[in-house]
């Protein structure tokens, strides 16, 4: 089977950071008048010399989104099951070589914080776990699926990379979404940021979409951890990688996600800073050239962004966050996984989306659709 592998080896690091700096302002602007863009404009798009016309793209994000999804946020919230995991990781809480608490959520842990979303609103719930193959393994996935599928309208899971029939597994027991970050796509550096466990392996991780997509899977979330190498950069790769994805497996529908670095236990210093004006600049690249690409806002980012960025192009929000597991009502105090910036409750989020004259939406789909 051939994977994006044989696409990103034709592609240098070094080049892509020489053709964005090359950018110029004629490029910009025509690329800007161009009704449909290709991978090649969203190069354009995030350069530097992209940053002038920030508001002139914010002005186009806002109308293409409007015009393929409405006025509407989806509501979503991360329900952490365990913090085990076997892999090094310098930037991240759940370290192996991070010696605290850690714990896994049993059976009637999961309900209980199953419970506490459920009153709070939520009918779209993310699953995350660390990797750690011995206790949260597919096993674990599919006992907790099968708990859940009957609280949720929509379950998605961000755990670590699978197998594709583990993925078929998941995707026949209801899983709607499954998200995978490279992380960063320098594979130069990126064994220093792994450099222990199985996640140190940038070729396995990099092929993990295309065995999500072979099983079927309605939703394929990508992503890279923001602050570890050259954003701009990592986000073209990024979005070569949909690109790649979306022509491939064309049935499943593609969403990204912006983790910027936050503060958690161990945690190493941004290599490369992106500032708020930066993440506004890339958003909207990825809606001007993807109008289907569903965009997803997390609490790592502060309030005066996420309020500011709901017309700009974000299709769903997470609120109210919990970053261990068991964070909502069982053990408040295990070790998270990074701090949350936006500590406001789903209700206020709500309100503020409301505010801004649009929509929060808490559930848009349900498994019976896909009985008709």
């Amino acid at each position: 089977m051939t994977t994006f592998k044989e696409v990103f080896v034709s592609y240098d690091w070094n080049t892509i950071s020489s053709r964005l700096n090359q950018v110029k302002a004629s490029d910009v602007e025509r690329v800007l008048a161009k009704p449909r863009k290709d991978i090649n404009d969203f190069l354009v798009m995030i350069s530097p010399a992209a940053t002038p016309y920030l508001e002139q793209m914010a002005q186009l994000s806002r109308q293409l989104t409007q015009k393929r999804f409405g006025k509407t946020i989806q509501m979503y919230a991360p329900m952490y099951l365990s913090n085990e995991c076997q892999n090094i990781c310098t930037y991240c809480g759940f370290s192996f070589d991070n010696r605290l608490k850690r714990k896994t959520l049993t059976d009637k842990e999961i309900l209980i914080e199953a419970e506490a979303l459920k009153k709070q609103g939520f009918e779209h719930v993310l699953l995350v776990t660390g990797e750690a193959n011995y206790t949260v393994n597919i096993n674990y996935f599919l006992n907790a699926v099968k708990l859940l599928k009957n609280e949720f309208a929509n379950i998605s899971v961000e755990v670590q990379p699978l197998s594709t029939e583990e993925y078929k597994a998941l995707h026949e027991s209801g899983v709607h979404t499954v998200l995978v970050y490279q992380e960063t796509y320098h594979k130069e550096v990126y064994k220093q940021y792994h450099p222990k466990g199985k996640k140190s392996n940038f070729d396995f991780r990099l092929e993990t979409p295309d065995r999500v997509g072979t099983a079927g899977i309605h939703k394929i979330g990508l992503g890279v951890l923001l602050g570890l190498e050259d954003w701009r950069i990592d986000s073209f790769f990024t979005a070569l990688h949909l690109d790649y994805l979306q022509k491939k497996y064309w049935q499943s529908k593609y969403s990204v996600s912006f983790p910027r670095l936050r503060p958690a236990e161990g945690i190493i210093e941004p290599n490369f800073i992106m500032d708020d004006r930066d993440m506004v600049q890339l958003i909207c690249a990825y809606r001007l050239w993807n109008e289907d690409l569903e965009i997803s806002v997390s609490t790592r980012e502060n309030e005066k962004f996420r309020d500011n960025i709901i017309a700009l192009g974000a299709t769903s929000m997470s609120a109210g966050s919990k970053t261990n597991p068991g964070g909502y009502v069982v053990d408040q105090q295990s070790l998270e996984q990074f701090e949350t910036s936006d500590e406001r409750t789903p209700a206020q989020i709500a309100s503020i989306i409301k505010s801004a004259g649009y929509e929060p939406v808490w559930k848009d789909w349900d498994r019976a659709y896909t009985s008709v």
